[in-house]
């Protein structure tokens, strides 16, 4: 057996900049990982995230330390034991399961165990601003099943409001991305609750979400920035009704399958979520999405453009990816 392994960074520009309550961004900046054998190859796509420390050239320097490993033929469930959740992992699982539905003629999703890959509906974010242009983006929107909106400042429920009226009939999830204080979230819940708001993910600060315990609120809560991994989800299982799980987070496809199947043992649905990126990135989670409570895999409609060959998305429905794209 002969693998080659090759890793590059791509910038992918966004279609508008794109803030939440951290900062604003302009680009995707991705990290993409080729392992190739026996006349094929298999690509992952990963978002490093500073949120976790992470930088894109951390991220390419730890493959660079797992390329003799990977070389010599490292499995993913070895790879697990080789490196730490994060980016760097991701890009390599799922390059890995690529790989291997090439090596083996057996799609991914047969692997993941799964007795077909049915299309999702994806909610579309609405980036951080004031409520008139986030009404303005929400009227254009208001057929699509869900919108997600982004807030974390002066305002918040004036822009729930907005995109209420703009958007009736939309399922609306509220993402605060830890910026707002316990006070705040018992003020706003019962709000948000007459809003029909169906989800307020990451509310507080991850490492001051103990407060939850014990507090039942007006909306279901989700986790995202306070569960990455199995690690943190029976802690979440006491604060939250929702687990949003990231490939980018997680580490890879398998440890994100192994924590949906944990959440359902502990009575927590699941967020099927992503970093800006593009459709590399987001074709293993259609498999994390099948059965999921909620979707959040619309990193593609973000950007400028994405690359091509893509995944099809017909409005909010994504189809399961081609053989040419990944996992086939």
């Amino acid at each position: 057996m002969i693998r080659t392994l090759r890793v590059r960074d791509e910038r992918w520009p966004t279609a508008h900049v794109f803030t939440i309550a951290r900062g604003a961004k302009t680009e995707a900046h991705v990290l993409v990982v080729e392992i190739s054998q026996a006349g094929v190859t298999g690509r992952g796509e990963a978002v490093p995230y500073a949120r976790y420390g992470e930088t894109v050239e951390g991220a390419m320097d730890t493959v660079e330390r797992l390329r003799p490993a990977i070389e010599a033929g490292a499995t993913r469930g070895e790879l697990q034991d080789l490196v730490m959740a994060g980016a760097a992992r991701n890009a390599l699982d799922c390059a890995l399961w690529d790989l291997e539905a090439k090596l083996t003629g057996q799609p991914a999703w047969k692997t993941a165990g799964l007795a077909r890959l049915d299309p999702v509906k994806t909610c579309v974010t609405l980036s951080l601003d004031t409520p008139e242009a986030m009404a303005e983006v929400a009227r254009g929107l208001q057929r699509r099943p869900m919108l997600k909106l982004k807030i974390g400042a002066a305002g918040d429920l004036d822009r729930v409001e907005a995109v209420r009226a703009a958007a009736p009939k939309t399922r609306l999830v509220v993402d605060a991305n830890e910026a707002l204080s316990f006070e705040d979230l018992k003020r706003l819940a019962p709000e948000f609750a007459r809003l029909d708001v169906k989800l307020v993910e990451q509310p507080l600060p991850a490492g001051a979400d103990e407060a939850l315990e014990g507090w039942v609120s007006p909306v279901p809560l989700c986790a995202d920035e306070s569960v990455r991994t199995r690690l943190e989800l029976e802690t979440c299982a006491r604060r939250y009704a929702c687990v949003n799980i990231k490939l980018d987070k997680a580490g890879g496809l398998t440890e994100a399958l192994a924590m949906k199947a944990r959440a359902a043992e502990l009575g927590l649905e699941v967020m099927a979520g992503c970093m800006v990126g593009t459709s590399l990135a987001m074709a293993p989670g259609v498999i994390l999405a099948q059965g999921a409570a909620f979707v959040d895999l619309d990193g593609p409609l973000l950007l400028a453009k994405d690359r091509t060959p893509g995944l099809r998305i017909d409005g909010a429905l994504i189809h399961p990816p081609g053989a040419e794209l990944w996992g086939a």
